[in-house]
């Protein structure tokens, strides 16, 4: 069996300010959008590339502790990577985000940021602080 895609599928409450929030504040394109009778609304936003992060839950305190500081991640957590965590964090913040940390630099020298945003999702913000050379290896430090 061969994966061709990840759609990370969420349930929202506020379809319209997760919409406003994720396509035009963060910046994912629409790929498709469907609706049917009874309000039914869909819409599928492409992120780039996916990846599925698999952390025990020793691993899950450790992240939340380097760009927190404390325990505050839900078991679920969504970390996109953006050009200038900084910048991005307070265009988020603007549409509607509550920013939880600041952009806070880590020890796999990545400029991370969490928020909590509309749709009720748990979010981090990071940025690469060192280029790696083309076909190398993934960090071992997860974002």
């Amino acid at each position: 069996m061969r994966v061709n895609q990840m759609r990370l599928v969420v349930e929202v409450e506020d379809y319209d300010a997760a919409v406003a929030f994720f396509r035009d504040a963060l910046g994912l394109t629409e790929e498709a959008a469907f609706s049917g009778g009874g309000d039914e609304r869909v819409m599928i936003l492409e992120a780039g590339r996916a990846t599925l992060e698999l952390a025990n839950p020793a691993h899950h305190r450790y992240i939340d502790e380097v760009e927190v500081g404390r325990p505050v991640a839900p078991r679920f957590r969504i970390a996109f990577e953006v050009d200038d965590t900084a910048a991005g964090t307070a265009e988020l913040v603007d549409a509607g985000a509550e920013q939880v940390a600041a952009p806070t630099e880590t020890p796999w020298r990545s400029l991370n940021s969490r928020l909590d945003t509309p749709g009720d999702l748990h979010v981090t913000l990071f940025q690469e602080l060192e280029a790696q050379p083309p076909h190398s290896p993934p960090k071992a430090a997860p974002q």
